[in-house]
């Protein structure tokens, strides 16, 4: 049987979290939000006889608009991110359906990835001693596998898990020529679509004999503790521990004061790296985020002294601003020791991650 080693940036990447927490970017939503873009700056040239509106398919920025989100992927590594994330939470054939743009998924993804390696390089260049690294977003989709979308049939789906698979790998795939060092299944609010994606990923592993870190993020959609599937955050961790992930966590939907018990249920029981970036609180009454970076910062800065965090970074309503707090707290706080780990399952062939020493 082959055995798959990780890369160089994946043991860059693991000796960085050896040594400190390192911080996630914030949102690239609401950073797009600011510059309040019209239908023609989405469409650009290329798009501009488009059949279909496509003001709010931030994805497309990547083709449209590519020195837009390479800004914004700098902006935040000037404020002390260590990774960012592509700008292609929803760039997926099934979500780029809405907007009949299904085809463009890889080359979106592709995009992407490129635009993110070139603000990464070019920060490196200048300061080579913190490396910075990409990861490669790969959002829920806009479907779910495990529940009726139909109230009065609750046995009817509007998604496959092969269907997922197969548009997850495409994303997948585009990631990784892009150039990106890692990558992240996140907002996971149904369990079942980010066992799609997790198997599509390893599928491409398998059959490129390579392998990059990857990171699983789930989202508890209310007070309750459980995601859309129904799931509490140590159950989460249960159902997809086989995949190994580099680091398990949470994001979005809360804030970090109503996020910390379930991040702190993850700390308790994954054997891996533990992530949390939440919203800047909750949202007002006019959807907006109110929480400033200083308060943010605050709570975060307790999860660090506390032993909960290997990662974090900020999710809906956050900025460069929000990060550089959050960085300038945890600074010299040492990362969550993981429990030792367990003996792997896995029959893929592919090694345990392991953080270097």
């Amino acid at each position: 049987m082959t055995v798959h080693r990780e890369g160089p940036s994946g043991t860059a990447l693991s000796r960085a979290a050896s040594q400190r927490i390192l911080i996630l970017d914030g949102a690239m939503g609401t950073m797009i939000q600011k510059h309040a873009l019209d239908e023609s700056a989405y469409r650009g040239d290329r798009f501009a006889d488009w059949p279909q509106d496509v003001k709010g398919n931030n994805d497309l920025l990547n083709l449209s608009q590519p020195d837009l989100i390479r800004d914004i992927h700098r902006a935040y590594f000037e404020a002390g991110a260590d990774i960012t994330e592509t700008n292609t939470f929803n760039a997926n054939s099934i979500s780029l359906a809405d907007y009949g743009m299904e085809s463009l998924a890889a080359e979106i993804n592709a995009a992407g990835a490129r635009i993110a390696r070139e603000a990464a390089d070019e920060v490196n260049a200048r300061q080579p001693d913190k490396p910075r690294f990409v990861a490669g977003s790969v959002g829920p989709t806009n479907r779910t596998a495990s529940l009726s979308p139909d109230v009065s049939d609750p046995g009817f789906r509007n998604i496959t898990f092969d269907e997922l698979r197969v548009a997850y790998r495409e994303a997948a795939e585009a990631l990784i020529d892009g150039g990106v060092d890692l990558l992240i299944v996140e907002t996971v609010f149904d369990t079942l679509n980010a066992k799609a994606a997790l198997f599509a990923i390893d599928e491409v592993f398998e059959e490129r004999g390579t392998w990059l870190p990857t990171m699983v993020s789930g989202t508890i959609t209310d007070l309750s503790g459980r995601n859309l599937s129904g799931q509490t955050a140590e159950a989460f961790w249960n159902s997809v521990s086989h995949a190994r992930p580099f680091a398990i966590g949470l994001n979005c939907a809360l804030g970090a004061r109503q996020l910390r018990p379930y991040v702190a249920d993850l700390a308790r029981c994954a054997d891996t790296l533990v992530s949390a970036y939440p919203n800047a609180g909750l949202p007002n009454e006019f959807g907006e985020y109110d929480e400033t970076p200083e308060e943010m910062a605050m709570q975060l800065g307790e999860w660090a002294e506390s032993g909960l965090l290997n990662i974090i970074g900020g999710c809906c309503g956050t900025t460069p601003d929000h990060i550089h707090a959050i960085a300038q707290r945890i600074t010299g706080i040492p990362p969550r020791v993981a429990p030792k780990r367990r003996p792997s399952l896995r029959l893929s062939g592919l090694e345990p991650f392991e953080l270097a020493s």
